[in-house]
């Protein structure tokens, strides 16, 4: 199967890259600074020779957009809407011009765009979209504008002879440096991986092996096109979620935080509080209902896996 990644250097393009290359995939990443192989130049907004790449392509996974790993200031919002918006409308363009259109356009988008809710768990069917929950920060609003208008410009794309999925991707937990699954995993490591304003608040995720399956189920599943949750069926309070996490790293104990010292936090973390405190309660309806069977459903034993995981790489990079 020949795969194409606009966007595809970073953490989750680096995952996708890794297994499906190893699978003995042809995988082409498109990125705006290419370093070896297998990757081309593109700015994520213009047409150009990067294109001829979508030509016969079985599968594109457009995962191109600014890290939401920053401070959420005006400007940084901004540029999460307009690289998103953007790289979905100039994907839909090349496909439109391709003389044979790839199979499938997978655009990733977030489990983000669900709202923030404690009582009853989110699908793709009887899910509640966000942005007018009372009581929350009125730039929440801005970053579910932002998954709706990246999902839009998908649907909005004149590509009859290719399947669209919109990947509502819970946070992809992966062993490698750098990723959320290294940041949560050093705070719990430091003693501070405590519940968070009381860590009522669900964590959504799904473990890196299953976020590669179900990209290739999809891909294979003819009948499935429109929004796809990817997150494991086992969202759980933030106390849990570190709790489990903290254990696998042999630490018992971790420091809660409350509401102002998470900003204080997020602040040293040049990262949003919006990622600590919104409660994600986001389930897998149409993954679970077309047949798929999750690898790592729990979290614990999920966790227990990519710490092991992580404690090998460690070790190997040492000798």
């Amino acid at each position: 199967m020949k795969v194409v990644l606009p966007g595809g250097s970073g953490q989750v393009g680096g995952i996708l890259d890794r297994a499906l290359t190893a699978a003995g995939h042809e995988v082409v990443v498109l990125t705006r600074r290419p370093t070896r192989e297998r990757q081309l130049a593109w700015d994520g907004r213009t047409l150009g020779p990067w294109a001829e790449a979508l030509d016969g392509a079985d599968l594109v996974v457009n995962l191109a957009g600014r890290s939401v790993s920053c401070r959420y200031t005006d400007a940084n919002l901004r540029q999460m809407m307009d690289s998103r918006v953007e790289s979905a409308r100039v994907v839909g363009e090349a496909i439109v011009k391709a003389a044979r259109p790839p199979r499938v356009w997978m655009q990733m988008s977030t489990a983000t765009v669900y709202a923030h809710r404690f009582d009853a768990p989110n699908d793709e069917a009887t899910g509640l979209i966000g942005g007018a929950e009372p009581g929350v920060p009125g730039y929440w609003e801005y970053s579910v504008r932002i998954a709706r208008n990246w999902e839009r410009e998908q649907e909005r794309a004149e590509t009859p002879h290719t399947r669209k999925v919109a990947l509502r991707a819970a946070m992809v937990m992966s062993p490698d440096r750098g990723g959320v699954f290294d940041v949560l995993s050093s705070m719990a490591r430091l003693g501070l991986g405590g519940p968070v304003a009381g860590g009522r608040q669900y964590v959504s995720w799904i473990h890196d092996v299953d976020f590669v399956r179900a990209v290739l189920f999809l891909a294979e599943r003819e009948d499935i096109d429109g929004p796809v949750n990817l997150a494991a069926p086992g969202p759980l309070p933030q106390r849990e979620f570190m709790r489990a996490l903290r254990q696998n790293w042999g630490r018992p104990v971790g420091l809660p935080a409350t509401r102002w010292m998470a900003e204080v936090g997020a602040f040293a973390l040049r990262s949003d509080t919006e990622l600590l405190l919104k409660s994600r309660r986001v389930v897998p309806g149409r993954l679970s209902g077309s047949g798929f069977r999750f690898e790592h459903e729990r979290w614990p034993e999920a966790a227990a896996d990519l710490v092991h995981r992580r404690r090998i790489s460690t070790k190997a990079q040492v000798v």
